[in-house]
């Protein structure tokens, strides 16, 4: 951090400056219109979105509506899985590995579909034959109003276009105007790269239809219409071949209504063309009589409701004046403050954007694709994308939009029945690594099927929801999910060939291949005993809060007796397997087994610290050098670790051009030009692991007190935050100034015992007491978890971190009421 320090001394002098006297500039902007997709800026209302590129010439404005996707409603289960899954076990015993995943691979895993491809649901097309000679070009994309904006000169006429994706009107707005009366030309059309019907709908809107493809022996059954309707002030509209030609205008207004037949996972009975014209009636209506500006701020107005409950501010720096993409070329070599907390920002933009109530869950793009065939059909991949989607959901006040994961967790409790039924003869439900809009069960991709512990992981965010709000008929709603995944492991687990634990059988570590095995296939990994450890634990806690099934709860605990002990093998690591079978030069990119330490809280420096140390070791041997979802799950946890200099290294690793100057893609991943984080290719589920990893670097609630400032790196000596929600419902507003914290508001949403963990002591507080922690926190919500003490398979002692010089008090609170520490 050395060559740093200036950068730091120059960071602390502008915020010393400038800290809270000024309001963050929420833009990310651009001097040249998008050449490719991951250039262009995203909009979204939860069910439709929007790619803005911004060419003068020939606009693309790419499409997408949440529920178009590839297929029908299926399962895709393997019935040979229940007959072979002895043999599979038995080879696994034996030490034949690659004869049981080769096995597995054809039993296992799906022979047919391996799931259905999210689709783009085409472009509109605005074409300006006129503009060729342009200049003072700016388009940005203001995440504090979900409004993009694309502005520029042609002889001595402005020209605007506002984009934005309405979550109150249900459909795309593009507004285009000229700063002089009829100046304003252009055509307007709809293209798709299937083939779709095109039509005209009336004299100013043009119809198209389709179906969605078929794919691996699935028919296409998902019917898409789309709408787009133009009227002017001023100037002429006529519609030929397919478009709309607009002459000498003042302005024009654009609405984009899209609609499906989709339902649900089992029902596609609707009338997608139906749909589309409500929509698109409603929005005339709502649009008439020249209420843009006002359906705009209704628009906005819905958005800030979420987007505004957070505020972040580290300082400022004189690199605003630059455009994003410049920053996040330069950002690894310089202090710039106010671009890493756009990053934060721009993830829960995304969240708000991409993940609605009522709609579907956030996908591998969020909701976002140009293709018809994405990479990994921008599914749902369930061993760890899908849930570091909504990583940031709690932590940063956007409880309401984890509703869609959980909608499809309830779903997946139904369709997993058939699969935990007919692949393994098991009562409950499960569901293996990866899942569509279908709710499909079965496995996928051959040797990376045999994983079957998505239900506990996806039953972890039910729980955690519940830690937060403290919201006992939502708990009453969720508690037959997460009894029905126990139920599925009573049935699933077997002994361990030494008869003293309980394994998962067969599984992986994913998606590693230890070089012991040379295969992914194995039983007893550590992730799936720290997954179960939390799903038991949780469901016994929630039956003893709902006084339900009193009878099950002891065999429940049983079982739970019996899950093995993490373990910490001969290179000090913590193991990753029930076997050591750990190489110490193995950087793959998953770090599955240290689930256990974030997002879960079974490793802490207080009550584990030798697996804490273990943790810390495995993460030297893994290395920094990743990419996308790997880095920032690297960001949260060395948050977790107390290392906030090491989470803000991975951050400037994070925060490079994913992009050569050639446009090509760089394989070490980054950034897109456009924010997107880059796996390579776009992901979204890095975007949202980098936001929840700034924010543990702020605040933590999973180790028994609200840890304020744990992993605070130098480069952030002062700053603001406010909004942030700990578990048991306390809301954190803090500033702080030389690392220490200034003045401290805690809004208490339930009650109960606050206990606050500091590295210096608070300011005075006045209108209350706080006292000396000591115990453990009577507050429920921040029970610890009992693990079992760990197995060594080696005689050294690592080095442990104190945490015995950090101030620990506690405050009794009120429901509704403000606690506010304060140094003026």
């Amino acid at each position: 951090m050395k060559s740093l320090s200036g950068y730091f001394l120059m960071g602390f002098y502008l915020s010393s400056l400038s800290l809270f006297s000024t309001a963050v500039e929420q833009k990310l902007w651009y001097e040249q219109p998008a050449k490719q997709w991951e250039e262009s800026l995203p909009l979204g209302n939860g069910r439709l979105g929007a790619m803005v590129y911004g060419d003068v010439l020939s606009d693309n404005i790419q499409l997408n509506e949440n529920t178009f996707w590839a297929g029908g409603p299926h399962n895709n289960l393997n019935p040979a899985a229940l007959n072979a899954l002895p043999e599979i076990r038995r080879l696994i015993t034996v030490g034949d590995y690659l004869a049981a995943e080769k096995l597995a691979a054809k039993t296992i895993a799906s022979q047919g579909s391996n799931g259905m491809p999210y689709q783009t649901a085409g472009n509109l097309r605005l074409e300006f034959s006129e503009h060729k000679n342009y200049n003072h070009y700016y388009r940005d994309l203001d995440i504090g109003s979900a409004v993009a904006t694309t502005r520029y000169r042609v002889n001595d006429v402005v020209y605007t276009r506002e984009v934005f994706s309405s979550f109150v009107d249900q459909v795309i707005v593009v507004k285009l105007t000229a700063s002089k009366r009829g100046q304003l030309s252009f055509d307007a059309y709809m293209s798709h790269p299937s083939a779709m019907v095109f039509s005209r709908e009336d004299a100013n809107t043009l119809l198209m239809q389709g179906q969605s493809m078929d794919h691996e022996g699935i028919k296409g059954q998902v019917r898409l219409a789309s709408l787009v309707n133009i009227s002017t002030i001023g100037g002429s509209i006529n519609q030929r071949d397919n478009r709309i030609t607009v002459k000498n205008a003042d302005s024009a207004l654009i609405l984009v209504s899209m609609a499906t037949n989709f339902v649900n996972y089992k029902d596609v009975s609707a009338n997608a063309l139906a749909r589309a014209r409500h929509y698109m009636a409603q929005a005339k209506n709502n649009f008439a009589n020249d209420h843009y500006e006002l359906r705009k701020q209704a628009h906005s107005n819905f958005y800030k409701n979420y987007f505004d409950r957070v505020i972040l501010n580290l300082g400022k720096s004189e690199f605003s004046k630059e455009s994003t993409d410049q920053r996040i070329a330069l950002f690894s070599g310089r202090h710039d403050p106010e671009l890493a907390s756009l990053y934060f920002q721009f993830g829960r933009y995304l969240l708000i954007s991409s993940s609605q109530p009522g709609g579907q869950p956030a996908n591998l793009q969020g909701l976002w694709n140009h293709r018809q065939d994405p990479p990994w059909d921008s599914k749902y991949t369930l061993n760890i994308n899908a849930e570091m989607n909504y990583w940031p959901a709690e932590i940063t006040n956007l409880s309401e939009l984890h509703e869609p994961l959980i909608t499809m967790t309830k779903e997946l409790s139904i369709t997993g029945q058939e699969s935990a039924k007919t692949m393994y003869g098991a009562r409950g439900w499960m569901a293996h690594h990866n899942t569509d809009i279908w709710r499909i069960t079965g496995g996928v991709d051959y040797t990376w099927g045999s994983w079957p512990t998505s239900s506990a992981w996806l039953s972890q965010h039910l729980w955690e929801r519940y830690l937060y709000s403290g919201d006992k008929q939502y708990l009453a709603e969720i508690y037959p999910v997460m009894k029905s995944a126990v139920v599925f492991f009573d049935d699933f687990l077997i002994s361990s060939p030494n008869k003293k634990w309980l394994i998962v059988s067969p599984s992986m570590s994913p998606e590693n291949v230890p070089k012991a095995t040379g295969t992914k296939i194995a039983a007893g990994v550590t992730m799936d005993n720290q997954l179960l450890f939390d799903l038991f634990s949780n469901t016994i806690a929630a039956a003893k809060i709902l006084g339900e099934d009193k009878q099950h709860i002891p065999l429940w605990e049983k079982t739970l007796s019996r899950l093995p002990p993490m373990q910490i093998g001969k290179y000090h690591q913590l193991q990753e397997w029930l076997e050591d079978w750990d190489d110490p030069e193995d950087k793959h990119r998953h770090i599955s087994h240290l689930y256990g330490l974030y997002p879960s809280n079974q490793i802490s420096p207080l009550h584990s610290p030798e697996l804490f140390s273990a943790a810390r070791v495995t993460m030297e041997q893994r290395g920094d050098p990743s990419t996308g979802w790997s880095m920032n799950w690297k960001i949260n946890i060395w948050a977790r670790l107390l290392d906030g200099d090491r989470a803000f290294k991975l951050m400037r690793d994070q925060i490079k051009p994913a992009m050569t100057l050639d446009g090509t893609v760089n394989e070490s991943g980054g950034t897109y030009p456009n924010m997107f984080d880059a796996h390579p290719p776009f992901q979204i589920d890095g975007n949202f692991g980098f936001t929840s990893g700034m924010a543990e670097m702020l605040a933590q609630s999973h180790d028994g007190a609200v840890h304020l400032l744990p992993a605070l790196p130098h480069a952030w000596p002062a700053g603001e935050v406010k909004g942030l929600v700990m578990r048991g419902g306390f809301v954190v507003d803090m500033r702080w100034a030389d690392g220490q914290i200034s003045e401290l508001k805690i809004h208490s949403r339930l009650g109960g015992n606050l206990r606050l963990r500091t590295h210096s002591p608070l300011p005075k507080s006045k209108e209350f007491k706080s006292k000396n922690a000591r115990g453990e926190n009577p507050n429920a919500f921040y029970r610890q978890p009992l693990i079992k003490k760990p197995l060594k398979n080696t005689s050294r002692m690592l080095p442990q971190l104190s945490l015995a010089n950090t101030y620990v008090v506690d405050v009794a609170t009120k429901a509704g009421q403000d606690y506010v520490w304060s140094a003026r």
